[in-house]
């Protein structure tokens, strides 16, 4: 048996497109350097609106099959970030999208947002205690804007990390593993006030015809709180592709994208994150740049 890559590092997002938004630099640059990189994605996005006309007929209230295109599509991103690790948790659509906050999707069957926490988290523990990632990305506990399934994202993938870690919790799932740090996904408030100036500017030679607000970006926290930021310029390209991979839900025209309402934002191609578990690498006042500083797995690749 080969030796597993030195530096391990795990993302949990809720649906298709979150990894390449949130974190397609991170990820294209972590797994460029060799290391493995692991997704895993909570829900196959069935809920999602459809931005292409010539795909319309896949909506939740037509055919419903959006779902199983997503999976192809985020199958299409990862290959662009060079990430070969994917699953969705509990297998390929065992928990479904649970639409906006209040609707009643919130508590059909298999909604992701009516799961048990612990039952959802056994399948992440799985994972982790195989995988054994030092590090994992998730999302803050409003789930950056209020999602219901990016809180349960959070939920379980929190969870997740203090029973993958306990002895005493299904010793059928593998080994105790402990995360040594876990980050969650922020944007500090400047980067964002900072690409939205002259975004207006931006706009002529793009699809796009308006500007989306400030409050639209998830995670958009004060300054002093960010720990960390990973990716950067040299990686813009490689999350740009997949971003547009996911069709269905992201407009790309570089260096701007649009959801589904048509509104501009700018590509973050430097991606920021807080420590909220596990010590800091980097020296004190100073932001990581390396989310594995710390650990003795620098600059290691295999």
């Amino acid at each position: 048996m080969t030796e597993p890559p030195a530096r391990r590092l795990l993302l949990v997002h809720a649906h298709p497109d979150d990894e390449s938004i949130n974190n397609g630099a991170t990820m294209a640059a972590y797994a460029a350097a060799g290391a493995r990189v692991t997704l895993v994605t909570c829900t196959l996005g069935e809920e999602g609106e459809v931005i292409p006309a010539e795909l319309a007929h896949l909506a939740p209230d037509r055919e419903d099959a959006l779902g199983a295109y997503r999976v192809g599509e985020l199958a299409a991103a990862m290959k662009e970030l060079g990430v070969t690790d994917h699953r969705f948790l509990g297998g390929t659509g065992r928990y479904r999208d649970s639409g906006m906050m209040g609707v009643a999707q919130n508590h059909r069957p298999g909604a992701f947002w009516a799961a048990d926490v612990d039952e959802a988290a056994a399948h992440l523990v799985e994972v982790i205690r195989e995988v054994r990632p030092q590090v994992l990305v998730t999302y803050d506990p409003d789930g950056g804007y209020g999602h219901p399934d990016h809180i349960q994202a959070h939920r379980v993938a929190m969870r997740a990390a203090d029973l993958a870690a306990d002895p005493g919790f299904r010793a059928d799932l593998g080994e105790p593993h402990a995360i040594a740090k876990v980050y969650w996904n922020r944007v500090p408030r400047s980067v964002v006030e900072e690409g939205f100036r002259g975004l207006a500017d931006a706009l002529p030679g793009s699809p796009f015809t308006a500007v989306a607000a400030l409050a639209d970006v998830p995670g958009v926290t004060d300054d002093e709180r960010i720990t960390a930021e990973a990716g950067g310029p040299a990686f813009g390209a490689a999350k740009a592709a997949a971003m547009r991979a996911h069709a269905t839900q992201i407009e790309v025209s570089e260096p701007l994208f649009a959801l589904s309402n048509g509104l501009a934002q700018p590509i973050f191609v430097t991606e920021y994150y807080e420590l909220v578990r596990g010590e800091s690498g980097a020296a004190p006042g100073a932001r990581e740049t390396d989310l594995f500083a710390g650990l003795g797995t620098e600059g290691m690749d295999q």
